[in-house]
């Protein structure tokens, strides 16, 4: 239980740096920073301890971390940028579930039952409530609903990059080569920085802008960067692979599902972002469709 609650703390307070790195540094900067990090302490991991780039799933294990930490996340830093923290969250966690659930079923044949249905009926409800309400947001419809764009994508990143990583520990037992989790978590995020590496150049280039991060933004962010880092990739990560090992999934996963209420409190305490009460009602309604889908889905 503790190593789950930790997990849903750790998730929610990545989501917490990343918006407030973002402030100070742009999406992309803060982004590709934290990712570099993180490859950096999982490449300690994988090469001193783990089985660095070997294995059969390597393949899978890239594609899902070009879709998962490249695509995905670049998506959620530009969502974080228009819509907060908060938002960014309820859509990126809540509706990856049924995403997951339904790529699942498109892709490797896992049987949908009635419960997971009516649970995702219910995070679409749910999110839609939270959204149509919101008003605590100032500034441009258009900037708005962009954010709630990319906070879709976000999700779809991170349930299709959780499904092709199932399949890349099917190829791995298929073959004998097991996978570590610290391994596969290296395996993708690798992908995933150089992708977001690739992508800043990009836009860099296509759109220039007239003044570089400088040494003071520099300090500012470099805490939240690293706390960012640490939060997500390496200490949120570790704890969820503890929980697993410890605990049932049926009781660990909706557990973690909660984690858009605790970002949600946590941006209400530091940044005074107070959710109207709709708004409030709809994420307490997508995170119990969430968690119900979780529950039911590790009892097939």
């Amino acid at each position: 239980m503790l190593a789950s609650l930790l997990t849903t703390i750790f998730f929610s307070l990545s989501v917490f740096f990343a918006a407030r790195s973002s402030r100070v540094l742009g999406g992309p900067t803060a982004n590709l920073s934290r990712l570099a990090l993180a490859t950096l302490l999982l490449a300690i991991w994988a090469h001193g301890f783990g089985g660095g780039l070997g294995g059969a799933g390597l393949p899978w294990f890239f594609l899902s971390g070009v879709i998962g930490f490249g695509l995905g996340d670049m998506a959620l830093f530009g969502a974080v940028e228009r819509i907060g923290p908060r938002l960014t969250i309820l859509l990126t966690q809540c509706l990856a579930t049924p995403i997951g659930a339904f790529a699942e079923w498109a892709w490797l044949g896992t049987t949908l039952h009635t419960s997971e249905l009516v649970c995702s009926a219910v995070i679409l409800v749910g999110v839609a409530f939270a959204l149509a309400p919101d008003r605590s947001f100032e500034g441009d419809r258009a900037m708005f609903w962009m954010g709630v764009l990319l906070g879709v994508g976000s999700a779809m990143g991170q349930a299709l990059g959780a499904v092709v990583s199932r399949k890349a520990n099917d190829v791995a037992t298929v073959s004998g080569t097991l996978v570590d989790g610290g391994t596969a978590a290296y395996q993708r995020i690798l992908a995933g920085v150089l992708v977001t590496a690739l992508a800043f150049v990009f836009v860099k280039r296509m759109r220039p802008q007239p003044g570089a991060v400088g040494a003071s933004e520099w300090r500012r962010a470099w805490p939240l960067v690293v706390a960012n880092a640490f939060s997500g990739p390496a200490i949120g990560v570790a704890c969820y692979q503890w929980a697993l090992a410890t605990t049932k999934s049926g009781i660990v996963l909706p557990i973690v599902a909660t984690s858009p209420l605790v970002t949600m409190m946590l941006t209400w305490l530091f940044d005074g972002e107070r959710p109207t009460r709709r708004a409030t009602v709809g994420s307490v309604i997508a995170v119990l469709g969430a968690a119900g889908l979780k529950y039911f889905s590790v009892l097939k």
